[in-house]
């Protein structure tokens, strides 16, 4: 009996083991929860992968927040450097396009914690592109990935980024003659002055 009884204990507490996850690689997404075998497809059919996640947007404009922990500033920008130059020394004309529209800005003020607010702005954003920072970096230097990346990731004073997807407005039309546009309504255009010459009728 005894010996039936720790059969039984050590098979539970072997069921109860769940297996842990690892870190995601650079440019990966983090891993989710397994997933019931699809049944597979007639002969003659193919099965279409979905694409993978990242930093796309689905708009002409966005733009990224990064909150940023104030000791780790100087890593988080010496990452954004190894950025601009792989997007500025790339052959790929996307990537390119994103260098030419990827502009960086830092926060004056500190943040909650003191954190140091950094926003990507992307005007205009290459629909469809990846913005993943990991995923250019590791395009361009992919023997220094790994130590980019941990100074990259350890970075963040938060979970992560938010991407945001921006519309313009467009300009109000023209009310009338001698307005101009948004905040000018009611002001004129002044008159082109006469000559001394002139006389005034």
């Amino acid at each position: 009996m005894l010996v039936l009884a720790l059969a039984l204990m050590l098979g539970q507490a072997a069921g109860a083991v769940q297996p842990q996850q690892t870190s995601p690689l650079p440019g990966a997404t983090p891993p989710t929860p397994t997933a019931p075998p699809a049944p597979a497809p007639p002969p003659g059919q193919s099965v279409v992968a979905p694409p993978p996640l990242g930093r796309v947007f689905a708009s002409d404009h966005g733009i990224i927040f990064n909150a940023i922990r104030p000791d780790k500033v100087m890593d988080f920008e010496m990452v954004l450097a190894k950025l601009r130059d792989a997007l500025a020394n790339s052959k790929d004309p996307v990537r390119q396009q994103q260098g030419w529209g990827w502009k960086i800005y830092k926060q004056t003020e500190p943040g909650p914690n003191g954190s140091v607010l950094y926003v990507f702005v992307m005007d205009p954003a290459v629909k469809g592109a990846d913005y993943g920072v990991a995923k250019i970096l590791a395009e361009a230097y992919p023997t220094e990935i790994m130590e980019l990346y941990r100074m990259y990731i350890g970075a963040f004073a938060t979970a992560g980024q938010t991407l945001i997807n921006l519309q313009p407005i467009p300009a109000p039309a023209i009310a009338g003659p001698g307005t101009t546009g948004l905040g000018n309504e009611g002001t004129t255009t002044p008159a082109t002055p006469k000559s001394p010459n002139s006389q005034v009728p």
